[in-house]
């Protein structure tokens, strides 16, 4: 693979084998991170990246796209069976775009919005005050109970009857438990707001029906096609037909211009992919190796937000052991343990050396992986945390991954 970048531009073949090597023989634990299929790889690799067009499937605004249009509509229909949505529109670039196209769309300026708090589970587009979202509306932040680590359903309920939102954000990045949809709706219709999820992290675990889906209820839910999903690195918009044309215009022209046609056929694929009987066993597996690894990491002490998942997500608090985010990170990173530093609930410590750590199952599990693996990683885990310092056991802890990871091949990956 390769060989003409290997020719043309040998420095960049490098760092590309060089990835290739740190990805097949490490432990990924990040949970927004996956490996794409063979086929998706070739589609986002396509000639289809020479291909402008704006617009919309029978509605560009260059010439020359009968089989861009078939590619595009392909997509928009492989999606709404997979999810059961009224509308999809695949353009959007990310999720932080699909997410600002979703409030531009539908919200004024100004307007009072509800989204999780950053540092208990939210992402940067759900109203961080220094972000887009937070800078253009007025955000009302929710967060997770003290005690339990859940979000708190009726302080939703009593912020959204006190300051009246137009519309209720629910979704996360960094939270470890399902989200009750049925109660954010009701709680919505009490006050007559729009509903929004973002399910960039559970899409696939939804599309598998192992976690119940906003979609019936939501008026408009957005995800990324990676992550869960396992498809190339961008996002979708799904609503009810009546908010269509609304997102539609805010996607195009309102926020982009010309549509990434090679993604759009990698999400293509990455959706029929999806729709197969195995990949309800790859999400069902997500989930029991994140449980699995929950419990091997509370039997060495390590102390769990809301003590446990019940999706690919883990966020652990390492107060108690003695090391903050950074250092447990940078650590694990030495030895192929791959993760990120993450804040907890009302963290004392800065976002750029936080309490916490936040590690998933998507990327292993799509390896083969299963419980006893998880066992493994749990010990080394552990291991490493306790012995930080010492250069032989994270020497000899490195290698014990190699051997391990060598046997799972990553997709797409030939070394």
């Amino acid at each position: 693979m390769y060989e003409h970048i290997k020719k043309e531009d040998f420095e960049l073949y490098k760092n590309i084998s060089d990835e290739e090597r740190r990805q097949s023989e490490g432990v990924e634990l990040i949970p927004s991170e996956n490996y794409v299929s063979e086929a998706v790889l070739e589609a986002c690799g396509s000639i289809l990246t020479n291909k402008y067009s704006e617009g919309y499937p029978g509605k560009r605004y260059y010439g020359g796209q009968e089989n861009i249009d078939k590619i595009e509509n392909l997509a928009i229909e492989r999606a709404k069976k997979l999810f059961g949505a009224e509308h999809v529109n695949v353009q959007p670039y990310s999720g932080s775009p699909a997410n600002t196209a979703i409030y531009f769309a539908l919200l004024k300026f100004g307007d009072t919005v509800m989204g999780l708090k950053l540092d208990h589970g939210g992402h940067i587009t759900h109203g961080l005050p220094i972000a887009f979202s937070g800078k253009a509306y007025n955000f009302v932040q929710y967060g997770v109970n003290k005690l339990t680590g859940r979000i708190d359903m009726e302080e939703v309920r009593k912020l959204a009857h006190a300051h009246k939102p137009k519309m209720i954000v629910a979704g996360f990045t960094a939270y470890p438990r399902d989200i009750e949809w049925k109660k954010f709706k009701e709680i919505a219709d009490e006050i007559g707001a729009i509903t929004m999820a973002d399910i960039s992290h559970t899409a696939g675990l939804v599309a598998a029906g192992v976690l119940e889906s906003p979609v019936p209820y939501f008026d408009v839910v957005m995800t990324t096609t990676h992550k869960t999903l396992r498809g190339p690195r961008g996002a979708i918009i799904m609503c009810k037909e009546k908010f269509a044309k609304d997102i539609d215009r805010a996607v195009f022209p309102g926020l982009q211009g010309g549509p990434h046609e090679h993604t759009i056929a990698g999400k293509a694929v990455a959706f029929l992919e999806a729709l197969q009987p195995e990949f309800k066993e790859y999400a069902m597996q997500i989930k029991k190796n994140a449980y699995h690894l929950a419990e091997e990491l509370k039997k060495r002490n390590f102390k769990l937000v809301s003590d446990g998942t019940d999706t690919h997500l883990i966020l652990v608090d390492l107060t108690n052991k003695g090391i903050s985010g950074k250092d447990a990170q940078n650590a694990l990173d030495r030895v192929g343990i791959t993760l990120n530093k993450n804040t907890v609930p009302d963290d004392p410590r800065s976002p750029f050396d936080p309490s916490g750590i936040r590690l998933g199952t998507p990327a292993v599990t799509t390896r083969g992986m299963k419980e006893p693996e998880m066992e493994k990683i749990g010990e080394w885990i552990d291991r490493v945390v306790t012995y930080i310092n010492d250069e032989k056991v994270l020497l000899k802890t490195k290698e014990e991954i190699r051997e391990m990871c060598v046997k799972f091949p990553v997709p797409g990956i030939k070394i």
